[in-house]
């Protein structure tokens, strides 16, 4: 029993062929991207049981590229149409609309487009990839599983801006969230572990996640249950991440105006694309900002420090919120694999009970088993790693739809 998680973007097509058995991470049958998609110099990565194929491929579309991959899938295996149960598809924004996964027909698709002036980047993408999939793999249901559906329920002290009624209700103004497949997954695997160490009612546990990466947010997450997250409308705010800003004052837009003449659009674009660690720095990855403050660039080593602090002005936040804390769980590729940063991050965390281990955060493998423990047996509060399974997530999430 197999599902095909597509995750269509832009200009590229991430897949990943998965067996979602159990409650555990995935098992990957293959994974691979096609890339450069409408350029006319389109490639594709297929990688199964460790083999990398890689070569140029004609991909002037979408359907270009699921042709591509159907045929990596018929040269280099396995077979796809085997034991195919459904093909999953990342889509960002539900709105208020969707707050689970769903089959996908043309009324979903219609209301995926609709909503594309939440996501105007990413769901028009998204739709093109799922008509694309649906051309090359019509014979299998498709399931639409949309990044905010986990945060769908936050209580309406954590998802009500303090705007005016008619945008809020005429242009559904609030906090959506994203991440959700990550922070879903995450949650529940940091819950069951701390339910079989430590004895916390899983219906009980208070988790705050932290999926940082080159996009990057927290969630507060009590009993499985989003109750707070930091993105809002769109994936801007909150974190300062790889090139968005994160939270900044909103009357910004409205002072680059009057100063520098400045159009919203404009704005928004350079919040987006050339803030964040970008902004701050020049570079947008973590490895390269690291890389010069350790050369003494000192706009680098404030910009690590800004990283870390915005990130434990969060946890300490969401532990108010949850009443307490059971653990704060890192994620993503930021929090899987930048020692430095885990601890930057964890020792200022103490005076909430979190007590870092040194050896065991420099021992965490991508390797390694689904929870490492990076807090010292005698931690109030653990601190643990848990690799993110985003595309196995969406593939549960759609047999469990399928199969009741």
């Amino acid at each position: 029993m197999s599902v095909l998680v597509v995750n269509a973007g832009s200009s590229s097509v991430k897949y990943a062929l998965v067996d979602p058995h159990g409650d555990g991470p995935a098992t990957v049958l293959a994974h691979g991207v096609v890339e450069r998609v409408g350029s006319g110099a389109a490639t594709l990565r297929h990688v199964v049981d460790g083999d990398s194929h890689e070569g140029a491929v004609a991909a002037a579309d979408h359907t270009q590229a699921l042709v591509a991959v159907a045929d990596a899938f018929a040269a280099h295996g396995p077979d796809v149409r085997a034991d195919l149960q459904a093909v999953g598809h990342r889509v960002v924004h539900g709105g208020e609309s969707f707050s689970g996964p769903v089959v996908v027909d043309e009324a979903v698709l219609a209301e995926v487009e609709r909503l594309s002036v939440l996501a105007p980047l990413h769901n028009p993408v998204n739709v093109a990839g799922i008509r694309a999939a649906q051309e090359r793999f019509g014979d299998v249901p498709h399931v639409a599983v949309f990044d905010t559906a986990f945060h769908a329920d936050l209580p309406d002290v954590a998802r009500t801006y303090a705007v005016p009624r008619r945008w809020r209700e005429e242009h559904g103004v609030r906090r959506y969230g994203f991440h959700g497949t990550s922070h879903a997954y995450v949650s529940r695997t940091a819950a069951a572990w701390l339910t079989r160490e430590r004895g916390v009612d899983p219906a009980a546990s208070r988790v705050v996640v932290l999926h940082l990466g080159n996009g990057a947010s927290a969630c507060a997450v009590l009993g499985g249950r989003s109750i707070d997250t930091s993105m809002g409308l769109t994936p801007l705010a909150g974190l300062v991440m790889g090139t968005r800003s994160g939270d900044v004052d909103p009357a910004l837009a409205g002072h680059l105006h009057r100063v520098a003449d400045l159009t919203g659009d404009v704005v928004e674009e350079q919040l987006n694309r050339a803030s964040g660690l970008l902004g701050l720095t020049g570079e947008s990855d973590l490895r390269d900002v690291r890389r010069l403050a350790r050369a003494g660039d000192a706009a680098a080593a404030g910009a690590l420090e800004l990283y870390a602090y915005r990130i434990r002005s969060f946890v300490g936040a969401y532990a108010v919120a949850l009443g307490g804390l059971d653990a704060v769980v890192l994620t993503a590729g930021v929090g899987e694999h930048d020692v430095d940063m885990r601890a930057s991050v964890l020792d200022g965390l103490e005076v909430l009970g979190v007590r870092l281990d040194v050896d065991r955060n420099g021992a965490v493998t991508p390797a390694g088993p689904p929870v490492q423990p990076v807090s010292r047996d005698d931690s109030a509060v653990a601190a643990l790693v848990v690799p993110t399974d985003e595309e196995g997530e969406i593939a549960r999430q759609a047999v469990e739809l399928l199969t009741g």
